[in-house]
C-alpha cells in the first residue's frame, strides 16, 4: 500500500507572533507542518537545520532584514519565497521580487489568500515535469522537463516563475501578451498587483538580453504588454548541427 505523501513545510518568519500563530493555524487547517522563527537569524538557522518547500518572510525583521534573508536563502538553494510587505510599500515590494522572492502579499493580508498564494507556489514548484520538446529562439534554450534554461553563455540562473515565465514566451514566439494574461497563464492568478509581471519580466531581461536597457529579445508593445521576439522561437526535438545542448 502506498504511503501518503509528506505534508509540506513551511517555515513562518515574522516578529509579531499574533501574525506567525495566525498564519501558522491557516497554514496548517491547510495540511501544511509549520515551522516558526522571530528574526532574520532565526530563520536562516532553522532554514539550515530543517529546509523548508517554502518561507512566508516578513520583510521588516529585527536582526537581519528580509531581503538579507531572502538573498541568503537564494544564495544556499532554490527555495521559493512568499514575502509579507506593508501596504503601499511599493518599492519594497518591488525590492523583494527582484532578491528572488516568488511573490508577495501585503499587510494587513487576508489568511485565507496567504494560504492560497502558497499554495500556487508550490504547485508550479513541485508540479511533474511538463512532457514535450526543448523549446528554443533567440540563443535560449529550455527544456521543460529538466526544468533547465541556457542561453550563448551557459547554463542561465531562473527562478521558478523566471523559468516558466520564459517557456511562456517561447511556446508564443511573436505574439503579445498583456500583463494580465502573462498574470493568468503564468501565475495561475485572475487577480493581483500587476507589477509583479512588471518586475519579473524586468529580472528575466537582465538574465537572457545583451543588454536589459535596449531588449531584442522580450520586447515592450507599447499599449499592451509584451512580446518575445527571438527569431526561431518554435520547439524542436533535436538540436542543430554541432550545437551542445544541456
Amino acid at each position: 500500500m502506498t504511503e501518503p505523501p509528506a505534508p509540506r513545510r513551511v517555515l513562518v518568519v515574522d516578529d509579531d507572533p499574533t501574525v506567525r500563530e495566525v498564519v501558522a493555524g491557516y497554514l496548517e487547517r491547510a495540511g501544511f507542518t509549520v515551522d516558526h522563527a522571530d528574526d532574520g537569524p532565526a530563520a536562516l538557522t532553522r532554514a539550515q537545520a530543517s529546509p523548508p518547500d517554502l518561507v512566508v518572510l516578513d520583510l521588516m525583521l529585527p536582526g537581519l532584514d528580509g531581503l538579507q534573508v531572502c538573498r541568503r536563502l537564494r544564495a544556499a538553494g532554490p527555495v521559493p519565497v512568499v514575502m509579507l510587505t506593508a501596504r503601499g510599500a511599493e518599492e519594497d515590494r518591488i525590492t523583494g521580487l527582484e532578491v528572488g522572492a516568488d511573490d508577495y502579499v501585503t499587510k494587513p493580508f487576508s489568511p485565507r489568500e496567504l494560504v492560497l498564494r502558497v499554495e500556487s507556489v508550490l504547485r508550479r514548484t513541485g508540479a511533474p515535469p511538463a512532457a514535450g520538446p526543448r523549446l528554443r529562439g533567440g540563443g535560449l534554450v529550455v527544456d521543460p522537463a529538466a526544468r533547465t534554461a541556457t542561453g550563448p553563455g551557459g547554463r542561465l540562473a531562473l527562478t521558478v516563475r523566471e523559468f516558466d515565465l520564459l517557456a511562456h514566451f517561447l511556446r508564443h514566439p511573436g505574439r503579445a501578451f498583456t500583463r494580465e494574461e502573462l498574470m493568468s497563464a503564468v501565475w495561475g492568478w485572475d487577480f493581483g498587483d500587476l507589477s509583479t509581471v512588471t518586475v519579473h519580466v524586468r529580472r528575466l531581461r537582465h538574465k537572457v538580453e545583451r543588454d536589459p536597457a535596449r531588449p531584442v529579445l522580450i520586447t515592450t508593445v507599447w499599449g499592451v504588454g509584451y512580446r518575445f521576439d527571438g527569431s526561431g522561437g518554435t520547439a524542436d526535438t533535436g538540436a542543430a548541427e554541432g550545437e551542445d545542448l544541456p
